[in-house]
């Protein structure tokens, strides 16, 4: 497998999305976020979506197949069990940096695993898969909030419902990616607004520069998907 098949694979032109993401669960969990904790956490969080992203394809094999052929793996880009074992892997690796957080963290990113395996194994036809896919990124927040022992704060519940719809909306339109050549880059732009989504959050809690930071994310991860695709 080639770096640039690996790449492709992650959908890593969407990781900036992931980051925010963890910097909001921080910011709506408490007043004075422990923001260091970005980094152990945004490491840990990446390499579960990545790793959700890997295995996605692997279950996906024979769709794929048929409907995108030009896939890494039914291209012959990429072998299946080298997919698997690497996705599964990272998903290891992700829990192993969890436990070093704490116990909170963990647990949350158990859950996440959990939620990323259903989705990758039954969204194909399945009526709640959006549901799914929003609950994936709802449960990033709780990953953030967990780590400082805060997840049942009422800022982050209102945080996490509006950022369940606009991932509820945005696969419910992914879903058409195959049939309308217009909708993959509407909805590549669709997954970077989810940046926006979590910087409005924290200006609204009074993290500007936090907020600021989420703006520039958006427009990195619009920059990084015209070199790897984010769909």
């Amino acid at each position: 497998m080639t770096l640039g098949t690996a790449l492709k694979l992650g959908r890593v032109s969407n990781l900036p999305t992931v980051w925010t993401n963890v910097a909001a669960g921080l910011g709506l969990a408490v007043l004075e976020p422990r923001w260091r904790l970005v980094v152990p956490l945004g490491l840990a969080v990446s390499l579960l979506y990545v790793a959700g992203m890997y295995l996605n394809d692997a279950f996906d094999v024979r769709w794929d197949s048929q409907h995108r052929p030009e896939r890494p793996i039914p291209s012959g880009q990429a072998a299946l069990a080298t997919v698997f074992r690497a996705g599964f892997g990272m998903m290891v690796a992700a829990l192993a940096l969890l436990a070093a957080v704490g116990a909170g963290a963990l647990a949350a990113g158990v859950a996440l695993a959990v939620l990323i395996l259903v989705y990758d194994m039954s969204h194909k036809g399945n009526p709640v898969a959006p549901v799914v896919m929003g609950l994936c990124r709802v449960a990033v927040y709780a990953v953030a909030a967990c780590a400082v022992g805060a997840p049942l704060a009422p800022p982050v519940l209102l945080g996490a419902a509006l950022l369940f719809f606009y991932l509820v909306m945005l696969s419910v339109i992914a879903r058409g990616e195959t049939s309308d050549p217009k909708i993959p880059r509407l909805v590549g732009r669709l997954i970077a607004g989810i940046s926006l989504v979590d910087g409005l959050q924290l200006l609204v809690v009074g993290h500007p520069i936090a907020a600021a930071l989420c703006v520039g994310a958006f427009f990195l991860t619009l920059r990084l998907q015209r070199r790897v695709a984010g769909t």
